[in-house]
């Protein structure tokens, strides 16, 4: 099954807080059970191996099917205007699934002009 796309919009020097919930079914009656799994989110500036890493979320999982994605204000402070995220899980045997992938366009702030622009 191919993941699916949706692109973030974040803003520079605030905190970014998502989260997801991961369905067995497309009626989303059936929670999938995450015990097993890790999850892993990144940054980067452009798709592929050669992408460098430009930032990552923390992830964790409430059980029974929820990821959440967080991201300080500090960090997000440091990102470039633009680049490409995913979000992946790892189960315990091995198995790896991409859940999300995606478009990141970070907006500068206005109140705090201390904050550095985007490259």
């Amino acid at each position: 099954m191919l993941p699916g796309k949706l692109d973030l919009d974040l803003y520079r020097g605030d905190d970014a807080r998502f989260y997801f919930r991961v369905w067995l079914n497309s009626a989303r009656t059936q929670p999938a059970d995450l015990s097993e799994a890790t999850a892993k989110s990144e940054i980067r500036d452009k798709v592929g191996a050669t992408g460098t890493l430009i930032g990552a979320f923390t992830c964790t999982i409430e059980a029974p099917n929820i990821v959440n994605l967080t991201m300080t204000a500090a960090e997000s402070t440091v990102l470039p205007g633009k680049g490409v995220w995913d979000l992946q899980l790892t189960y315990e045997n091995g198995n790896v699934r991409t859940l999300l992938y995606g478009a990141v366009k970070v907006m500068n702030g206005v109140t705090d002009a201390a904050l550095p622009e985007a490259p």
